[in-house]
């Protein structure tokens, strides 16, 4: 038996298909959708790998040994975790290949930097705020300020830059991990002490230099192109 001639099959097979593929959200992405005010842009944030929960709970346990190892005098070696744990996470914020949200990025009316920046500022602090956490545990509550977060956020700009640059956050991880222990063993070899990167004042300009110019760069590649999309 034919379908009448008023009825569209294929329209009403589309919203049936709709209805059971639809996703319902939960409360922390309808929040997130609400305070962004898009909620694409939160769809993207909550499928960022390195907000999912077995990667927070893998941070807070590096977090947590950490807290309790300690390399020196009141030192604990999350001074030293911090800054690489987040360069990996940042990195994974971006790239094709391990980043769920990859192809809606680029079907959104969110610009793609806009997205980026959610999402980045996003893996920043929830990693910022579990090594305060930490360090906050361990007793070494004095040299938080500017005594690895400097760090942590130079060291995320790098690595975001090369991920964004070089499309692939596996390489963006390996860049900002050496560039990382690069400056963790000359910064002893000049001092002799390996927690000199994060205690040694006169490294804080170079870290703000590093960051503004890595920030720079990120913007440069992810300016709107949209003749291209």
């Amino acid at each position: 038996m034919s379908a009448p001639d008023d009825v569209d099959l294929n329209r009403v097979w589309t919203g049936v298909a709709a209805e059971v593929w639809r996703r319902h959200p939960g409360w922390l992405e309808r929040t997130a959708a609400r305070v962004l005010r898009s909620p694409g842009l939160a769809r993207a944030l909550l499928t960022t790998p390195s907000l999912l929960v077995p990667w927070l709970v893998s941070t807070v346990v590096v977090f947590g040994v950490g807290a309790l190892l300690r390399i020196g005098p009141g030192q604990p070696a999350v001074w030293l975790l911090a800054p690489a744990l987040a360069a990996v996470g940042i990195a994974y914020a971006y790239g094709p290949g391990v980043d769920p949200a990859w192809e809606l990025g680029y079907s959104m009316p969110v610009s793609e930097r806009m997205i980026l920046l959610t999402r980045a500022v996003a893996v920043f602090a929830v990693n910022a705020v579990l090594g305060l956490a930490a360090s906050a545990a361990s007793g070494a509550v004095a040299s938080l300020t500017f005594g690895w977060l400097l760090p942590m956020t130079a060291i995320c700009g790098v690595t975001l830059a090369v991920a964004v640059a070089a499309r692939s956050a596996t390489v963006g991880a390996a860049a900002g991990v050496a560039a990382w222990v690069i400056t963790v063993l000359a910064n002893q070899s000049v001092s002799g002490q390996l927690t000199a990167t994060v205690t040694d004042t006169e490294t804080y300009l170079p870290y703000v230099a590093a960051a503004a110019c890595a920030a720079a760069a990120v913007a440069f590649l992810t300016r709107p192109q949209r003749g291209l999309q």
